[in-house]
């Protein structure tokens, strides 16, 4: 059985890459550009050209390798295919066998945030869990559900969209899915902004965002200065967040829900506006959750992609 494995994380403008030993010690990491032209037909071609070419430097056989990981945006099943990932040109087609046929390698697939939790589960701020909610708050919000160790995939790859998870009624403009009310328009980094812009708006209350960027950074760094109106954003942006998370929980019963994505650089804050409303709203069997940040920032990507080609050969 191979000593060593690849994780591969494919992004719209970089392709970072992971060379990992069984153990899930990082021994190199790179990256190379994701050429998106032409349908994404070189993605994968370059992603494999790579790899031979570590392999060689590393003067690692062939045979020493247990397999590739690939985490990719868009859904994609529990059989590595892809189910349209519109930034990278791509449609329906096998990801694990495309990238076997080149390299006759093993390889798994899974989608880039679902992969990113299992990273974080297995060497990061879940660490230790088993029943995990990941929710990421970067430009749009993503997530992944780990249960009993293992990505909840669904059928076409779509399970763990917690971002379009629907959480306002009222709502008048449409997220970027085409629906309306998404947990994503109030709790990523460009909803904060939103809800920051609405609040100045609608009111003449003194604040170190007038005038100023409005950014879900600086709003966070306005509450830690305890601007009042910052801090009635911020309890808008923890009751959408802490509800939505309470409605999840209460169907999945994870142990564990960690906060990434940009937004989570604000730190601990984050937890007193999130969980004073998950804990009023959570079914009481999931109410003593554990809440940690993500650790390993860009890397959980490669991390998961990693873990999951270890779940297959273990």
């Amino acid at each position: 059985m191979g000593k060593y494995i690849f994780g591969v994380d494919i992004g719209g403008t970089t392709v970072k890459l992971g060379f990992f030993d069984r153990e899930g010690t990082l021994l190199d990491k790179w990256e190379i550009p994701t050429r998106t032209e032409d349908g994404g037909c070189n993605i994968l071609p370059d992603v494999a050209e790579s790899i031979s070419e570590k392999l060689k430097e590393k003067e690692v056989a062939i045979e020493d390798v247990a397999g590739i990981g690939v985490g990719a945006p868009g859904p994609i099943d529990g059989e590595g295919v892809v189910h349209r990932a519109v930034n990278l040109g791509w449609g329906v087609f096998s990801i694990k066998k495309t990238l076997e046929d080149i390299l006759h390698l093993p390889v798994m697939a899974g989608n880039d945030a679902n992969v990113a939790a299992l990273g974080e589960m297995w060497k990061g701020g879940g660490r230790g869990s088993r029943d995990m909610i990941m929710v990421t708050l970067g430009t749009g919000v993503g997530g992944g559900i780990i249960t009993n160790g293992r990505i909840l995939t669904g059928v076409c790859g779509a399970g763990g969209e917690i971002g379009h998870v629907h959480v306002e009624d009222a709502e008048t403009e449409s997220c970027n899915c085409g629906n309306y009310g998404c947990l994503e328009q109030y709790t990523s980094a460009t909803g904060i902004t939103r809800l920051a812009n609405k609040k100045l708006a609608g009111c003449d209350k003194e604040s170190v965002l007038r005038g100023g960027e409005v950014s879900a950074k600086t709003g966070f760094d306005a509450v830690k200065q305890k601007d009042a109106l910052a801090m009635e954003v911020a309890e808008e942006f923890g009751k959408y967040l802490g509800d939505g998370l309470a409605v999840i929980a209460s169907v999945i019963n994870p142990d564990t829900i960690v906060i990434g994505g940009g937004v989570s650089r604000a730190g601990e804050i984050l937890m007193d506006y999130i969980k004073p409303h998950y804990e009023k709203n959570v079914f009481h069997g999931s109410r003593e959750v554990k809440f940690a940040l993500a650790t390993l920032g860009n890397d959980a990507g490669i991390y998961g992609s990693a873990k999951l080609v270890l779940d297959a050969v273990v």
